[in-house]
């Protein structure tokens, strides 16, 4: 079962990856990369500022701890753990993706950039969703930067599905922690007046 799997995934990818257009693997790479994101997510700090105000400090730091939970359980644990070698490395199809941009690391199971994002999109949308429904528009974001991980030959969709998951569930219980931590933390204004008084 597991070997039919694999083949499907491999399958997949090969159809996935061959779906290009000149222009879009220059988009791709652009969308992969996490700076071309900077304006998404200075947006989304100011709009934090603006809404929660001297809180935004406390969420600041835990969507940090987002990332780095999804990015070193995909990246420090998972990957050296299972040792599945990326598309492009691997010897039984490496010959047939197509590469745009570099392979990276030897090792892609599970995708930190799918963790990373999908992270993120889920904790915004477990602390906001209910009262402002644009959040979900996140999660194409999420989809899109996910799906230029196999574009570009570097991940198979079962990397980017798990990496998906490990960012939800890593987002929505980080999220938890917040809104418990919330009725413990004094206020990050107070915090900011004791150190000036100190």
């Amino acid at each position: 079962m597991i070997e039919q799997i694999d083949q499907w995934d491999k399958n997949l990818l090969i159809w996935l990856n061959s779906l290009h257009l000149p222009w879009l693997d220059t988009l791709m790479l652009l969308v992969s990369h996490k700076f071309f994101w900077l304006p998404l997510y200075v947006g989304l700090v100011a709009w934090l500022i603006w809404k929660e105000k001297w809180q935004t400090v406390y969420l600041l730091v835990s969507i940090a701890l987002v990332v780095t939970v999804a990015d070193r359980f995909t990246s420090g644990f998972m990957k050296p753990f299972f040792e599945r070698p990326r598309p492009c490395h691997d010897p039984e199809i490496g010959h047939l993706v197509r590469i745009i941009g570099g392979c990276g690391g030897k090792y892609g199971f599970a995708s930190s950039h799918a963790a990373n994002v999908f992270g993120v999109a889920a904790f915004f949308w477990t602390l906001f969703g209910r009262y402002y429904k644009a959040m979900a528009l996140l999660f194409p974001w999420a989809v899109l930067v996910s799906y230029s991980r196999v574009y570009l030959g570097v991940h198979y969709p079962t990397d980017i599905t798990i990496g998906a998951i490990v960012g939800m569930i890593s987002g929505w219980a980080i999220c938890r922690l917040w809104l418990w931590a919330q009725f413990k933390l004094p206020p990050a204004k107070e915090l900011f007046r004791r150190r000036k008084t100190a």
